[in-house]
């Protein structure tokens, strides 16, 4: 197989790309050279968002495209149209949050879309972004030989999101930690290194339409979650769980203040941690346990000396520790 990802060096394009050379593709990436590529793949360089930026994609056929772009849908409008008679298919990985909010619990990738979002657009935000870059590959390869893939949260190895870096971060600090309840809490989330595998199947399989991809609900909870990161760590940790009413109570942000979670029976539970993926799991997704994902992810930070790369426009993620203290000490 023939392999063309575009970008490829950070987390969900870096683990596509390293799952494809894992089944002996030939892999090509196109990208600024900011950071480096996984050992094994052909270079090519430009900016897909200058002049010029998709010259060095002048000549070449690949099986598949990979593009995971989450801004402007013009970029990924001009991508598709380039390339079109030169690939045979077209994977964009988008997210479910280009559904309507907020989706139902159970809600499957017939759920209402956002609207007003268009394909030769500027950047918006990112539910329409998202949308419209859909729409750019739908237009161009149409929906045969197109496949979206509605990731939701992902997590594992070269996170540049800041989520379960940071909860590592955390448990590894030790002391009394804030862990947000109830431990029972059933989570969907799916390890970035399954995404990639999924997706690379979904090329030899050839196939078309949109996945919503992420675990099924409960593959994990809030408990097994935190305390995969307290073994991971070997810290001395105390997980204090605390209901969500006084989390709530003490204006902390699902979420983001505490990533991951999100209070049970909202309708940020139901579109987070509740969509319907049975159609990704009948063409093959496979997710491996909490623990494996957890234990990844902190050697990985490890040898990066601690500190997760963010990516330039990640929001900064986690609780203060005096906020923290406070809600503990009045608990």
């Amino acid at each position: 197989m023939r392999l063309l990802v575009l970008g490829g060096t950070e987390f969900a394009g870096r683990a596509v790309v390293e799952a494809a050379l894992g089944r002996g593709w030939e892999v090509t990436v196109l990208n600024r050279g900011r950071h480096r590529s996984p050992a094994g793949v052909r270079e090519l360089r430009g900016d897909r968002t200058a002049p010029g930026g998709l010259d060095a994609l002048a000549d070449g056929e690949w099986d598949a495209v990979v593009d995971t772009w989450r801004l402007a849908p013009r970029a990924v409008r001009d991508a598709a149209r380039l390339l079109r008679d030169r690939a045979r298919r077209y994977v964009y990985v988008s997210s479910c949050s280009v559904y309507t909010w907020a989706p139902p619990a159970g809600y499957t990738e017939d759920a209402p879309v956002v609207e007003g979002a268009a394909p030769d657009a500027d950047q918006t935000d990112y539910a329409r972004d998202k949308r419209g870059g859909e729409l750019a590959v739908l237009d161009a390869f149409g929906a045969e030989r197109s496949v979206l893939v509605r990731a939701g949260l992902i997590l594992g190895p070269h996170e540049n999101v800041g989520r379960l870096p940071w909860w590592l971060a955390r448990t590894a600090r030790g002391g009394p930690v804030l862990a947000p309840g109830p431990r029972e809490l059933p989570l969907q989330y799916v390890d970035v290194r399954d995404l990639a595998e999924w997706i690379v199947g979904a090329v030899e399989q050839e196939l078309s339409g949109p996945f919503n991809l992420m675990s099924e609900q409960g593959h994990a909870t809030m408990g097994e979650l935190l305390e995969a990161c307290v073994a991971a760590t070997g810290s001395a940790a105390e997980l204090r769980w605390t209901a969500p009413e006084v989390i709530l109570d003490a204006g902390i942000a699902p979420w983001t203040e505490l990533p991951v979670w999100v209070p049970p029976g909202t309708d940020m539970h139901d579109a987070l941690h509740a969509a319907d993926v049975s159609r990704a799991v009948g063409t093959g997704l496979v997710c491996r346990p909490v623990g494996e994902t957890v234990a990844d992810t902190w050697d990985w930070l490890r040898s990066v000396g601690g500190t997760a790369p963010l990516r330039s426009e990640a929001a900064v993620k986690g609780l203060d520790p005096e906020v923290e203290a406070k809600v503990l000490g009045g608990a």
